[in-house]
């Protein structure tokens, strides 16, 4: 750019060149336009290779929605320089303008669903609502995000099939990222016979507390006696997992149920089964008087 400058600068000291002065004018706007264009390409090269390697490293999302986004700027950015020069040769663009604006509404509503994939792509990879490697839940789907593209979103559900969601599905719904997940929230009941003396039932939060307790991966929060059930006493406590992995859920919860059941043993609390008693009474039949 500093060549061109000092080219065109240079050249206009010379007097025989005088004569051509305009059309010398032109040729060096028209050079210092794709200097520029190319000087912005460049710019949007470097870009996208830069986040190109970042997302590949951290594998957030696929290359090709960076290459797509790439060729839509450079496309954008050689429309406006080939409009530039038409301006520096002063070419009426007014037909130009309402023919582009009646074709991109075409081809707009021809490929609506498209464009909508695709812009929702951006969407995902600007806003981040989920990564490659996170486990999300969709409607009534659950799966590990394996491949974000450019028109749709893969993941491996749990059932081990491969589900294939439009882009534009996953930016206009709710959906859960456990990924996100700190502190995994656990209710649960427990159910004991309703003849239980009153003893041992003001026993059981502090038993249930210290069994809780003692578990690393556990944070105890409370136990109580909730409701009178049509056979038992319920108790619900609930506690909270440190981890957002739902294996080490599954197993703490699975010790958790163990040591209870071997309180309760020891105590002799018993947990009920589901019973119903039923009581039958004779019937008195009686005749009614006669009327005689």
């Amino acid at each position: 750019m500093a060549l061109l400058l000092g080219a065109f600068y240079g050249l206009q000291i010379l007097s025989f060149l005088r004569p051509y002065s305009e059309p010398l004018q032109l040729i060096f706007t028209v050079a210092q336009i794709l200097i520029i264009t190319l000087i912005v390409v460049r710019i949007v090269n470097v870009l996208t290779a830069w986040f190109g390697e970042r997302a590949k490293r951290k594998k957030r999302v696929s290359v090709h929605v960076l290459f797509v986004l790439r060729t839509v700027i450079r496309a954008i950015v050689y429309i406006f320089a080939f409009l530039a020069i038409l301006v520096v040769f002063r070419v009426d663009l007014s037909g130009a303008v309402v023919g582009l604006g009646v074709g991109g509404i075409a081809i707009a509503l021809a490929l609506q669903n498209v464009l909508s994939d695709v812009f929702s792509a951006f969407s995902i990879f600007f806003d981040r609502p989920f990564e490659v490697g996170d486990f999300i839940v969709v409607g009534d789907y659950s799966g590990t995000v394996t491949k974000i593209g450019i028109k749709s979103t893969r993941l491996q559900l749990l059932q081990g099939e491969e589900l294939v969601m439009s882009n534009r599905q996953l930016t206009t719904t709710s959906l859960r990222n456990f990924r996100k997940l700190k502190k995994r929230r656990v209710v649960f009941r427990i159910k004991v016979a309703a003849n239980t003396p009153s003893e041992k039932l003001e026993k059981i939060p502090s038993m249930i507390t210290k069994i809780i307790e003692k578990n690393e991966q556990a944070e105890f929060d409370r136990a109580h006696l909730m409701e009178f059930g049509d056979f038992s006493l319920d108790f619900e406590i609930v506690y909270y997992m440190k981890t957002s992995d739902y294996g080490k859920y599954l197993d703490t919860q699975q010790q958790i149920n163990f040591d209870i059941l071997d309180a309760f043993k020891g105590e002799g609390i018993t947990m009920p089964f589901p019973t119903q008693t039923i009581f039958l009474g004779g019937s008195n039949h009686s005749q009614p008087p006669s009327n005689e």
